[in-house]
């Protein structure tokens, strides 16, 4: 069976305890590969390499780092099959669907953000007092600790790496348990593109993320993770005072006006809703329709569920979606779908399928209100709820209720219904007659428990860049 080490200051590290933990497969439920449990003494290492490599990867220049983002790039995208095949295998994925949303994906973040370290803006050079010059100069932070999620495992890393990176800061990054295989392999594949130390990988369970995030040599900590981990990483991470990034859960409704273009609607929403299992916090797993749209909807919305989306094993090139990521998720699921109050109806789907692995079917579930727990909870599966609204009731409201707030969509033909509806809702992205693309120059963050800071954009290039003002006196 195979067993995957760290990776620290450039080369494969064993653990000091040499102690392990199982790799499950998700498609068949099985153990096929170990990962490192991280120790103290592992963690201390890794951040002892990033320290040591950040005078000289912060001392590259702008255009110099662009270059070897740029080389970085360049060798993910030559090695895009492989990396998919890792990340399927680990995570049971659709592999075709893997190469090019996930592994091309983070090409281009990484090209986006080896250009914006060379446009980063600043105020201009000036006198703002008498007899005084002042300038701006745009630092790195130094450190940097990273939590990735398993929904997305090489993706969210590079999200964070990428203009981490390009600022001239060094990472310790720490993948999910459950799925570390493709971050390990990055790190090895572009290790000598990097100075040693640049990039260190360590895996481990909560107890190595509670190490990472309280280490004193951290000057900025990002993780991606629900809410309730969020606030443990924080709660960890502020024993000393550093930086931080918190992109959390979300429940993410979908609002569908009775002017909608509704089979237009059910497809976008449906596609967002269930694209990698559901296992994504900007799903679109809470729809609100209003009442004269609201039968035509469901009928299209469950012909996309039960004949167009469709779930199987990595190797099914019909599949639409893989299996989840572990038994938890499909526990917690179940107790959902059993906790249902008696005016909610499942209307297809309901229970996971009766095979090896942790496949659940496409579930829509109807006759809920804005007071039932499937509703406010976020379930981070395959599994929608519809809510009815009137013509009358103020379904932005209603919306913005929730304790989440990544993102929301609207679907309407109107132009002003769009305009005011983007506006009051309450989420840190609004998409009209659409729902989930991100590109890489817009950025992506949320409000309320959803945390706060922004990936992608040159905002996100801000998080991990300090701003310090020099002046002179002339």
């Amino acid at each position: 069976m195979d067993r995957h080490p760290n990776f620290i200051n450039g080369r494969w590290s064993p653990t000091a305890t040499d102690s392990y933990s199982p790799l499950i497969d998700p498609c068949t439920g099985d153990q096929f590969a170990e990962a490192a449990r991280s120790g103290s003494a592992d963690i201390d290492g890794a951040f002892a390499a990033a320290a040591a490599a950040f005078p000289t990867w912060a001392a590259y220049s702008p255009w110099e780092r662009q270059r070897v983002l740029l080389a970085v790039a360049d060798r993910v995208e030559g090695n895009a099959g492989r990396l998919a095949g890792i990340e399927s295998a680990n995570t049971g994925k659709p592999r075709e669907t893997t190469r090019v949303e996930e592994i091309g994906v983070a090409v281009d973040v990484f090209r986006f953000f080896a250009g914006a370290i060379r446009s980063a803006l600043a105020p201009a050079a000036g006198e703002y007092m008498a007899d005084h010059t002042s300038y701006v100069r745009r630092e790195p932070i130094g450190v940097c600790a990273h939590m990735v999620p398993f929904n997305y495992p090489l993706l969210m890393a590079v999200w964070k790496l990428a203009p981490a990176l390009a600022a001239g800061n060094t990472v310790v990054l720490k993948p999910s348990r459950n799925t570390p295989l493709s971050v390990l392999a990055f790190a090895d594949l572009t290790a000598d593109l990097l100075p040693p130390g640049t990039v260190n990988v360590v895996c481990g369970d909560r107890h190595a993320t509670a190490d990472i995030t309280r280490h004193r040599t951290a000057q900025h900590v990002s993780a991606t993770a629900a809410t309730d981990s969020g606030l443990a990483i924080a709660t960890s991470a502020l024993t000393s005072v550093k930086r931080l990034h918190l992109g959390l859960g979300g429940k993410s409704p979908a609002i569908v006006f009775g002017d909608a273009d509704v089979p237009r609607a059910a497809r976008h929403i449906a596609h967002a809703a269930y694209f990698n299992g559901g296992q994504d916090c900007t799903a679109a797993t809470r729809i609100l329709v209003d009442s004269t749209a609201h039968d035509d909807f469901i009928a299209e919305l469950t012909n996309q569920a039960t004949s167009l989306v469709t779930t199987g094993p990595d190797d099914d090139v019909a599949a639409f979606y893989g299996p989840l990521n572990n038994q938890n998720q499909i526990d917690r699921i179940g107790r959902a779908l059993d906790a249902l109050p008696d005016h909610a109806e499942v209307t297809t789907g309901g229970k996971p399928l009766n095979r090896p692995g942790f496949f659940h079917p496409p579930t829509i579930v109807t006759n809920v209100t804005n007071e039932d727990a499937i509703v406010r909870d976020e379930l981070f599966g395959p599994v929608v709820t519809v809510e009815r609204f009137s013509a009358d009731q103020d379904v932005i409201s209603t919306a913005n209720a929730a304790d989440y707030g990544l993102a929301a969509s609207v679907h309407t033909r109107v132009h002003r219904t769009a305009m005011r509806a983007s506006s009051e809702l309450d989420y840190g992205c609004v998409w009209v007659n659409t729902h989930l693309p991100l590109p890489a120059e817009m950025p992506h963050g949320g409000f309320k428990q959803s945390g706060f800071g922004k990936d992608l954009s040159l905002y996100g290039l801000d998080e991990y860049t300090r701003i310090k003002h020099v002046m002179h006196l002339v």
